[in-house]
């Protein structure tokens, strides 16, 4: 599986002096550095279910470009975001550590000048560019990254400095104000082109600029393509609204085959967002809003395309690049009844994600171990041979994608607000939801369609305490350790 180098160079999961040496990004005393880190192309999307592509096996929807890199990469098919909401998960994947620990649980960015990724990969010299949504807003919008390109990049509110608050009272809304019901959302669903669609159609415009100033500068000869180059482009779809263009709308139509017959589980919080079909919306209508949502990732598989295709007409080889795609998080889509994401259930917290490095690994592995999106961190850092900072929930998947599971930690986890919390751990999935409401437990190996809560079941008694300490260990739960500082990998 690994070329070029041995196997036994790259088993470390963390990064040393010895390992760089070994794939040429550091020299000895008195030598000089003779190869240069490799360029990183980051492709991440908004909300997408990870059923819904063609290497997941589905038949219908067209994702040629993110098929290619699944075959010529390694997919990894229990991938789990930190949070199932995007502006903590987009943040926690820069940081690299769970929301508890770099305290940006809820709606909240991280402190100015904390390690991220992109700081961490500028200070050895990369040119690092975040091209579409990022989510950063707060009073260090830059978030290491030295170039972002984008049109919904911004401050939030609660981030403006000697706010006057008897002015902004004027103006406050209240959630039910600024995002209508599941139900409407999918009345409204179907052909159309609003802000999510611009600010995609803005930030691949931005990427193909930028590439063509880095790669080739026409005009001025400017050009720097010796410097290594860590390129994110981030979108918006296929984040409802559920619209996409007439074509793809009536592509799959009658192709998509909406989920029927749900029994909604019966739970406080697992049970909310429920749409009832033929009450809060009709068949037809669901069904135009699962075609919509079809070709919105049809439509971010074609921007993909594009970026692609620009490197390459730049004149540079993808087999020497590390490309990486995944998802903030996933939607429901009428699975459980349940519609957009905030949920535990695999449709919300599973996420797509594949890592393609020709150059080091060939295409066609898999890998079935649990592990999160916060993981890349570590693991983009192993891979140029840059050092992991200390104090991070990432963990290197190089191992696994040589297919050395002997020291990982089969565990997966994810944070909704401060007291949602889950623990995914070989099949068995954990979660809690603070003293008000019940646990859950889920084998996913017995029961994949997570339809039976086994939390009070005597043959997963001995799981569950362990399930609970580990919890504890993670500042959470009624034994919560005071003292928490990270996930402890």
């Amino acid at each position: 599986m690994v070329r070029k180098k041995a196997l036994s160079d790259w088993t470390v999961p963390f990064f040393s002096s010895s390992l760089a040496r070994s794939v040429g990004f550091l020299a000895d005393e008195g030598e000089t550095v003779v190869k240069k880190r490799p360029n990183i192309l980051f492709l991440m999307s908004d909300e997408h279910r990870p059923t819904v592509a063609g290497f997941a096996g589905n038949e219908v929807v067209r994702t040629p470009n993110l098929d290619k890199l699944a075959e010529t990469g390694v997919l990894f098919n229990h991938a789990y975001t930190p949070s199932p909401i995007t502006v903590p998960t987009m943040v926690c994947i820069n940081a690299g550590q769970m929301p508890k620990t770099c305290d940006c649980e809820g709606w909240k960015d991280i402190e100015p000048g904390h390690m991220t990724m992109a700081r961490q990969f500028t200070r050895y010299a990369y040119e690092t560019v975040a091209c579409g949504r990022l989510m950063h807003q707060g009073p260090d919008l830059m978030a290491g990254w030295a170039r972002r390109i984008g049109a919904d990049n911004m401050t939030h509110d609660q981030y403006v400095e000697d706010k006057v608050q008897e002015e902004w009272a004027h103006y406050a809304k209240s959630l039910l104000g600024i995002k209508w019901s599941d139900a409407k959302e999918i009345k409204r669903a179907g052909v159309g082109y609003c802000h999510t669609h611009k600010w995609d159609d803005y930030a691949l415009q931005g990427a193909i600029d930028y590439i063509e100033w880095q790669m080739l500068n026409t005009y001025y000869d400017r050009e720097n393509p010796e410097r290594p180059l860590l390129l994110r482009l981030g979108l918006t779809q296929p984040h409802y609204p559920y619209l996409t263009d007439e074509e793809r709308f009536q592509y799959y139509l009658n192709r998509v085959q909406p989920f029927a017959n749900q029994r909604v589980f019966e739970h406080p919080f697992l049970s909310q967002r429920q749409v009832r079909p033929g009450i809060d919306a009709s068949e037809r209508e669901i069904r135009r809003a699962v075609a919509a949502y079809y070709g919105m990732v049809d439509r971010i598989d074609e921007i993909y395309g594009e970026v692609m295709a620009a490197l390459e007409f730049a004149g540079q080889d993808l087999d020497d690049w590390i490309i990486v795609y995944t998802s903030d998080h996933g939607e429901m889509l009428g699975e459980h009844g349940i519609w957009e994401k905030q949920k535990f259930f695999e449709g919300s917290a599973r996420v797509p994600l594949i890592i393609r490095y020709p150059a080091m690994f060939d295409g066609g592995h898999v890998v079935n171990e649990n592990v999160s999106t916060l993981d890349l961190f570590a693991t983009l850092c192993d891979l140029a041979g840059i050092p992991i900072p200390e104090g991070l929930d990432s963990r290197s998947l190089v191992p696994l994608m040589q297919g050395d599971t002997s020291h990982w930690s089969n565990e997966a986890l994810s944070q909704f607000g401060t007291a949602n919390y889950m623990i995914k751990q070989d099949a068995l999935k954990y979660q809690y939801y603070g003293k008000e409401m019940p646990e859950v437990l889920f084998d996913l190996e017995a029961d994949p369609g997570e339809t039976y809560n086994l939390i009070d079941d005597p043959a997963y008694a001995k799981a569950v305490t362990g399930f609970r300490a580990r919890l504890a260990e993670l500042g959470h739960g009624p034994n919560a350790d005071p003292n928490y500082v990270n996930a402890g990998y």
